[in-house]
């Protein structure tokens, strides 16, 4: 009896020290959280979010929180469980956030690129949108191009073949859709007047591709400067969230109604508004901050209402546009365009 008591103490010792370690055994997920939302108007650490010198600014009486989501990447077994068990957290495979072939240094070095990226676009898309437009010219002209002789360095490309030129892509991407040899009208400011010209594009000698022979650049030309000074948060989901507060600090009109508003989006420099992931997460991290109204992405209105929380209102955005209509609606008491599962 003595031997059988020692064995069974012994073996339920052992039972509890393998339960014990696979309870703190590295998983491979990692658990998604509500993170904490910024008011894009507002001061962090003491500092203006969004900082305009040499133009005057305005104050609105509401908020424009963008939304992020935590990552706990490192992940035992209690705390996936009590992930699965969450109404806010998500437990996802690990190589969804962190893929195999990189380590998690190259993927936070990289959500901090998007991150500044997603700030340059926000601020190309809310300058356009206070009526600084983006001029495409050319940055330099290859000797002996098609294009030289005809056009010069710091010469702005207004069309091509009728086409506003509103992009830097769009040259090579006019020229490149007509055969070499095919004459393509220009039209273009120089020194502040304006003029066209006809040029034809000339294969490339190692793939043939049509080349007029330029290269090009782009600028912005506004009386004055923006920087955004917020540290900590990586990838590009704030950009909707950070255009909105550039052009509610530079419009004498609230954008907000003195509501809070919330929001998340990737935003390019034409003003598209893109899919994020954790839209869950954000969802809850809006509604803890008091936010009334939240922007969502187009993209993601189907997980959205699957999440939905009580008492936010959605509004589904495609554009920077549809934001500033769905928030106009809002703040005059109607609805705005609402998510749909399509």
């Amino acid at each position: 009896m003595r031997r059988r008591g020692v064995t069974v103490i012994l073996g339920a010792l052992i039972t509890a020290l393998l339960a014990a370690g696979v309870m703190v055994a590295p998983m491979p997920y990692v658990v998604l959280k509500p993170g904490p939302t910024v008011d894009t108007l507002g001061i962090e650490n003491g500092t203006e979010v969004i900082q305009v010198t040499k133009g005057e600014t305005s104050k609105s009486a509401g908020q424009l929180r963008l939304t992020t989501v935590n990552v706990q990447s490192q992940v035992e077994l209690v705390w996936a469980v009590r992930g699965w068990l969450s109404d806010s957290d998500a437990v996802v495979p690990r190589e969804l956030i962190y893929p195999p072939d990189r380590s998690e240094q190259q993927v936070q070095e990289q959500n901090a690129q998007e991150w500044k990226e997603s700030q340059t676009s926000a601020e190309t898309v809310a300058l356009r949108e206070l009526g600084y437009p983006v001029q495409i010219y050319v940055g330099k002209v290859t000797a002996g191009g098609a294009a030289d002789g005809v056009l010069r360095a710091d010469d702005v490309i207004t069309s091509i073949d009728g086409t506003p030129i509103t992009r830097d892509s769009q040259v090579s991407e006019l020229v490149r859709a007509k055969p070499a040899g095919t004459p393509l009208t220009f039209a273009y400011e120089r020194a502040g007047k304006a003029a066209t010209a006809q040029i034809a594009a000339r294969a490339d000698a190692t793939d043939g591709t049509p080349r007029i022979g330029i290269e090009i650049a782009k600028k912005q030309p506004h009386p004055f400067e923006i920087e955004i000074d917020l540290d900590k948060i990586g990838g590009p989901s704030a950009g909707l969230m950070f255009a909105l507060g550039i052009i509610d600090k530079m419009r004498p009109e609230d954008l907000t109604g003195g509501k809070i508003i919330a929001g998340t989006g990737t935003i390019d420099d034409d003003g598209n508004v893109g899919p994020i992931g954790g839209i869950p997460q954000k969802l809850v991290g809006a509604e803890k901050a008091g936010a009334e109204l939240f922007l969502v992405p187009k993209d993601n209105c189907a997980e959205a209402l699957r999440n939905a929380r009580p008492g936010l209102t959605m509004a589904e955005v495609a554009t920077v546009d549809d934001a500033l209509t769905a928030l106009t609606a809002f703040i005059a008491g109607n609805d705005p365009k609402p998510c749909s599962a399509s």
